[in-house]
């Protein structure tokens, strides 16, 4: 069978104007090495906005990856205008799917869609391609004489190990080996994904799951041995929702990998990591983590689910800049309750973290569809989500690049907030004198 795998083109958060991408699209590759692994065969199509005409008539299966809601609309116009046999099975999934699977199911007129992990699910999917039946399939739902057919969630996998590795050779080399994204070093690196999953609650975060999946320090090597032997790779950045939460875990990694002599980066929370760990990872090569510090406000921080304290975020910072790593921040600024008095809390954090921060990226805030912010619009009085009366169709404006809309509040709220934004970026362009 020929399988054509479908995926929305993602640049870089904060240089989307420059089109610089992110990160290649692991669900699409771990499924295509699935796929292989079964004896199939499988091509990798990148769609854009501009590139949405697309001739896939020679396969017998296309699937359709909404890898983020703010790809949404130039997705589903690729599904209308490509080419597509008519006996071909359609079929639609990711993140944005795994949300609203019966909208997604309808509005990609597709045979059969997805919810939560696929790489079991599609082989049993392939194997009903001809008759397009689906039941008995967990963790699918699908059409039936017009019916909207739902099957049983699918447990989540007990070992990822299990899996093959990503189908990196299906895409262009200079699509995930990048010469200048880690820690702003020149060097050829790549990303990998070494976990899955979030467990804390977010209220602004559009977590898929929330159990968290780890692999072995053993399957960690294996994978940066291959990028290393084929691709001669310099580093890596892990770009997992929240790599540091089971000491343990992280530890087994960090010692298996070890002697590779690579340079890393990770993402982590400020309340999972402590002086120990740090050293481990200091030994293994990281030289950068990036924590979602979001504010300085305690009272925002709590509104936003995130629970920490600056404490905790002052901890972070100095234990690992001490042990040697850099240490940048993400801040969220315009969360509902954001004002001038919230916005001084974070500058007046970041100042006397200081010297301690190597780099700080600034992000204004969007109620992302999936995230508890939009799914409860009226508890956050934020307006434009597809659930209320006003909705305008348009899935794009959910995006997180130079995003400046007005989602809550009434209009003065809405300048103090600019206002206050505006000092913010003024503050950490003038101290960092650069974001990203």
């Amino acid at each position: 069978m020929k399988v054509a795998l479908l995926y929305p083109e993602v640049y870089d958060m904060a240089r989307f104007k420059e089109q610089r991408k992110e990160f290649p699209p692991f669900g699409v590759l771990y499924l295509a090495a699935v796929i292989e692994q079964a004896g199939h065969l499988v091509s990798i199509e990148k769609v854009t906005p501009r590139q949405t005409e697309l001739d896939l008539l020679e396969y017998d299966a296309v699937g359709f990856s909404l890898a983020s809601s703010a790809t949404y609309g130039f997705m589903r116009e690729a599904r209308l205008r490509a080419a597509i046999r008519d006996d071909a099975l359609v079929m639609v999934g990711g993140v944005h799917c795994n949300f609203y699977p019966v909208e997604s199911l309808r509005d990609f007129r597709a045979h059969v869609a997805t919810d939560g992990e696929s790489e079991e699910t599609i082989l049993e999917i392939l194997g009903r391609a001809e008759e397009k039946r689906f039941n008995g399939v967990s963790g699918v739902l699908w059409l039936q004489d017009g019916e909207v057919m739902c099957e049983p969630a699918r447990p989540l996998m007990r070992n990822i190990d299990d899996l093959p590795l990503p189908a990196r050779h299906l895409l262009p080399v200079e699509d995930f080996v990048i010469p200048d994204r880690l820690a702003g070093r020149e060097m050829r690196m790549a990303h990998v994904m070494f976990s899955r999953g979030c467990p804390f609650p977010c209220s602004f975060c559009a977590a898929g799951q929330t159990r968290i999946q780890y692999r072995s320090g053993a399957s960690a090597r294996k994978e940066l041995r291959h990028l290393v032997d084929a691709y001669g790779i310099e580093g890596f950045a892990i770009v997992d929702d929240n790599f540091i939460v089971n000491k343990n875990k992280v530890g087994d990694i960090c010692e298996h990998i070890e002697d590779l002599g690579l340079l890393w980066s990770a993402l982590s929370r400020v309340d999972t990591i402590d002086e120990a760990l740090l050293g481990k990872m200091a030994r293994a090569g990281c030289i950068e983590i990036k924590y979602g510090m979001e504010s300085g406000s305690e009272p925002l921080l709590k509104a936003m689910r995130k629970n920490t304290k600056q404490e905790q975020i002052k901890r972070a910072i100095y234990a690992t800049a001490e042990a040697g790593i850099e240490a940048k921040v993400f801040i969220i600024h315009g969360f509902p309750g954001e004002n001038m008095e919230t916005t001084e809390a974070t500058m007046n954090l970041l100042g006397e973290l200081g010297s301690a921060l190597s780099r700080v990226s600034l992000f204004r805030f969007v109620p992302l569809p999936g995230t508890q912010v939009y799914d409860q619009p009226d508890l956050y009085r934020i307006r434009g989500t597809h659930s209320q009366p006003d909705w305008d169709g348009d899935w794009s404006k959910f995006h997180i690049h130079h995003n400046d809309r007005h989602w809550w509040g009434t209009d003065e709220q809405r300048k103090e907030t600019e206002a206050a934004y505006k000092r913010l970026r003024d503050f950490v362009e003038a101290t960092w004198n650069r974001q990203g």
